[in-house]
């Protein structure tokens, strides 16, 4: 019975080592894995010692790309046409990015180094361990959510927050000073704008993270689907000016 429960289980619930003198002992004691752990082909908990792939690491860059590419376009959306303002905003951008990813490389595990420890990435259910918690019995469920993608999850969410942080103590003092050219309301208005967009980004990470990694190569690779980006950008800025 106990190793039919065993064999059950998803690939997200572990089992409990147990430490008797030289003995190791399985325990039937079934939980979530910690954070920066997994379950390997024996079900039991172990820590991830990898390294991002290369995909991961075009992933990453991508998610980490998305909001200053958006800072860039409001800014030069809202900034007049012959604003001097403009380019110090977009190095504002790019300072308030690039520190927002050193720090949070610098905060994840290993901490203090620029360096990334991983779980591999088997399939897309590992990004939405929520949806397979198993039922052995069928009555009683057991909870097993975690990051199984570690730390390809949380470190976007970690990192929007940083740059949301660094926004709000830099920015406005900044378009304050330079921005004398705009009305008091057209200045801040790339600032309002990134106040709605940073919360459509932490959805679209929470939510559909998954989807966008393991379509990576088609976002990354398509030529079709650059020509189509091309396209829109080229629309986008003949509409600006």
């Amino acid at each position: 019975l106990a190793v039919d429960r065993v064999a059950s289980l998803e690939v997200f619930c572990g089992l409990d080592l147990v430490f008797w003198g030289l003995i190791i002992l399985i325990t039937l004691i079934i939980k979530v894995c910690p954070r920066g752990q997994r379950t390997n082909y024996q079900k039991i908990c172990e820590e991830c010692e990898g390294s991002p792939e290369l995909y991961d690491w075009l992933y990453l860059g991508f998610m980490a790309m998305l909001p200053l590419v958006l800072h860039w376009f409001f800014i030069e959306w809202y900034s007049g046409k012959k604003s001097s303002s403009a380019l110090f905003q977009h190095i504002t951008a790019l300072f308030e990015c690039t520190a927002a990813a050193i720090v949070t490389l610098l905060l994840n595990d290993p901490v203090g180094q620029l360096s990334i420890r991983s779980c591999e990435v088997k399939m897309l259910s590992d990004w939405y361990t929520m949806l397979y918690n198993p039922s052995p019995d069928y009555v009683t469920t057991l909870h097993c959510t975690q990051e199984a993608v570690f730390p390809l999850y949380t470190i976007v969410l970690i990192y929007y927050a940083f740059c949301l942080v660094l926004m709000m103590l830099l920015r406005p003092l900044l378009v304050k000073k330079i921005a004398c050219g705009l009305g008091k309301t057209d200045r801040f208005r790339s600032i309002y704008a990134a106040l709605y967009f940073f919360p459509i980004l932490t959805v679209l990470q929470a939510v559909g993270g998954g989807l966008l990694c393991e379509c990576h190569s088609f976002l990354f690779f398509n030529e079709h689907l650059k020509v189509f980006l091309v396209d829109i950008s080229i629309v986008l800025l003949s509409l600006r000016y």
